[in-house]
């Protein structure tokens, strides 16, 4: 009884110490997750197992959002996540997005996983129109997001059509054209295909670098009410107010967390950071290795393949010449046995017009020894001796017609069988002729300009040492300066490209932000672009200090 009691309370007791949970789903832009959370957990617990999961180091971008009565609202690290203003019906629903963004994506996003995450968000931002895009830009951009989902372009793969349902544009742009899906697709094409031995990350990559100077690009838009009034005509600080409490909290959310960011840019970087950075390099080194690799493997390949597409070739046209001589060899043995035959043939007529010959001469030499009595006997005698001289003459010149005929014919067998030896020795050149011996393909060595790896099976081993950081150092700034060369090109080709379309844009479709877009390029006027580049300019001092005053 003792013991049936002890064990009903300690089975009490072990209910009781296990924590309270519930069932919480975090929707990424490629992916849904489920976590149980402890019912005391704070915001900062639950973003953390999310990074934790999705292998993100980059934390301060990104952070949990929901919806309260069509409102937008962020997580908040410090505050429990029962007590925000969240359902109560599990399982309860939390959006992980990138929250605070980059002034420069290649300078700033370090991982790849982060590249990612925002590269899927921009693009559903302008394919939703919450980033107002150009309709030349547009196409350009659609071009990388094809590049990084298809890879390298192939004319026998990706055939006319294989974009049709691709969301690649805004609708927006579609409509302000009289243009087909087709034609889009052709003009998508033609530019995706000038982006061969591009990565996913590298396509993903220049995909925000063209983003980022997009007017819209990291903008959030709030409806406010009253006029905008300044406090201090001296500064360009404004005050104002929303109709709703908990869109002011996110506005001074937002302002809080912008601020945080552009100090931490301007600050040196942490360990943390450098850390990530150098093997980001590294990590960007041994890509480009096994990218190096894998381009010579290919072009072995191809130069095995081309070179086992010749000896084929070669072996048929062999087998077809011999095919063919074989066949004259056939035919010059049937024509040499025809001409034995019909030489055989002619000597055997020779000779039966030979024996006649003789017996003719016989008969004439018996008819003059006969002796004859009359003159009649002597005449016809003379008639029959006259007329047996004209057949044995005649039989004599057949004879001898029919002689050259077999002499000639005899001639003639001995060139065929020339013909056939000849043909016999051209079989016999064919069927010893040398082939080609097997390749051994030699890798290639490396440039000399490319640091050393050890290769040990399929493994790669790096030993990366200073001077090589340096090399690599100089090679990303020098292919800074192509980029800038590359740019201007590609702004080049986006004006002719805006240029060709122009005469098909619809006018009585254009909104409101196609019409404040092109009033601005007209213009020339500011943009956030201008405005970031001339803080930059100024003096840290003086940035902090106007940053402080917020």
């Amino acid at each position: 009884m003792a013991g049936a009691i002890a064990s009903r309370m300690s089975f009490s007791s072990l209910k009781r110490k296990q924590p309270k949970t519930f069932t919480v789903r975090i929707v990424t832009m490629d992916a849904e997750m489920e976590f149980n959370c402890e019912m005391k957990w704070k915001g900062k617990d639950l973003f953390d197992l999310v990074c934790r999961t999705l292998g993100l180091r980059e934390t301060w971008f990104f952070g949990l959002q929901y919806t309260i009565k069509d409102t937008v609202a962020w997580l908040k690290m410090d505050k429990k996540v029962l007590d925000h203003d969240v359902s109560k019906e599990e399982p309860v629903t939390f959006h992980f997005l990138a929250k605070f963004y980059p002034e420069n994506a290649e300078e700033e996003l370090v991982q790849e996983i982060t590249q990612h995450l925002f590269f899927l968000q921009v693009k559903k931002q302008i394919l939703d129109e919450k980033i107002y895009c150009p309709p030349e830009a547009s196409v350009l951009l659609a071009s990388y997001a094809v590049q990084a989902k298809y890879g390298d372009y192939d004319p026998s793969v990706h055939k006319r059509g294989f974009l049709a349902q691709e969301e690649l544009l805004p609708k927006r742009v579609i409509n302000l054209y009289q243009m087909t899906p087709e034609m889009w697709e052709e003009r998508i094409t033609a530019w995706y295909a000038e982006h061969r031995g591009r990565a996913r990350d590298e396509a993903e990559m220049e995909y925000l670098k063209i983003a980022q100077d997009l007017e819209m690009y990291g903008v959030n838009y709030f409806a406010i009410r009253f006029t905008i009034k300044p406090l201090d005509k001296k500064i360009d600080v404004f005050k104002f107010n929303s109709s709703k409490l908990r869109v002011n909290k996110l506005i001074l959310q937002l302002c809080i967390g912008n601020h945080d960011l552009f100090m931490r840019r301007r600050k040196a970087d942490s360990l943390e950071v450098q850390q990530m950075k150098a093997q980001a390099r590294e990590e960007k080194a041994r890509k480009q290795m096994e990218r190096q690799r894998l381009a010579r493997e290919k072009q072995m390949r191809e130069e095995a393949e081309r070179t086992r597409d010749e000896l084929e070739r070669r072996l048929l046209q062999m087998k077809e010449e011999a095919t063919m001589a074989n066949e004259a060899l056939m035919r010059s043995e049937e024509t040499a046995d025809l001409l034995a035959e019909k030489a055989q043939i002619t000597e055997e007529e020779a000779k039966l017009l030979a024996q006649k010959a003789a017996e003719a001469e016989q008969e004439m030499q018996r008819i003059k020894a006969t002796a004859i009595r009359t003159e009649e006997e002597k005449r016809l005698m003379e008639q029959k001796v006259l007329e047996a001289e004209v057949l044995a003459l005649k039989m004599a010149e057949e004879s001898e017609r029919r002689a050259k005929e077999a002499d000639q014919l005899k001639q003639d067998l001995q060139e065929a069988r020339e013909a056939e030896r000849r043909a016999k020795q051209k079989l016999l050149e064919i069927a010893t002729k040398p082939t080609y011996p097997p390749m051994n393909p030699i890798p290639a060595p490396l440039p000399p300009d490319i640091p050393s790896f050890n290769l040990i099976g399929d493994s790669l081993s790096f030993d990366f040492k200073d001077t090589d950081m340096k090399r690599l150092s100089m090679e990303i700034e020098k292919e800074k300066v192509e980029y800038m060369e590359k740019s201007k090109h590609l702004q080049e080709q986006l004006n002719e490209l805006k240029t060709e379309i122009e005469a098909l844009k619809l006018k009585e479709r254009e909104t409101a932000l196609d019409i404040l877009h092109n009033e601005n390029s007209d213009r020339g006027g500011s943009s956030k672009h201008n405005t970031i580049k001339k803080l930059t300019l100024q003096s840290a001092k003086s940035r902090v200090a106007f940053f402080e005053e917020l």
